[in-house]
């Protein structure tokens, strides 16, 4: 009995040391991770505002709790009164799905498994639309 209580110990104790080497190494790791992507953030940021194609600019990328980045862009030529917002959508929403999946600067953000939010306003700044990727759709 006295054999079978301190073998019950020991095993707890060795469970015990395993779990705080595996939460302090997983730790360390986020960190790591939390560091390159803050810094990936400011670095998107410096280069704000910057026209990332013929008509789209981005002006600001944010992070947010729960693993989601947000960029916040401009669509320079429209504007919401006359746009048909729900055709836009669509076709932006395709190729930011298409562009999640293969761009090699977004790869932190698929390796970690962040949500992708990209927020649209038009050229008078009023709000137009939100798209947001989840890691299930990039994958």
């Amino acid at each position: 009995m006295r054999k079978q209580n301190i073998l019950l110990v020991v095993v707890i104790g060795i469970a015990i040391i395993l779990a705080v080497f595996f939460q302090f190494f997983l730790s360390e790791k986020a960190d790591e991770v939390n560091t390159e992507i803050t810094e990936l953030v400011e670095k998107y940021n410096k280069s704000c505002p910057l026209k990332i194609q013929e008509g789209i600019r981005l002006d600001s990328v944010s992070l947010h709790p729960e693993r989601v980045v947000q960029y916040n862009l401009t669509l320079l030529n429209v504007e919401k009164e006359t746009a048909e917002i729900n055709i836009i959508q669509d076709e932006i929403q395709k190729s930011l799905l298409s562009t999640a999946k293969a761009n090699p600067g977004l790869q932190v953000f698929r390796d970690n498994d962040y949500t992708l939010n990209y927020s649209y306003s038009d050229k008078k700044k009023a709000f137009l639309f939100d798209v947001k990727i989840l890691p299930d759709q990039y994958k």
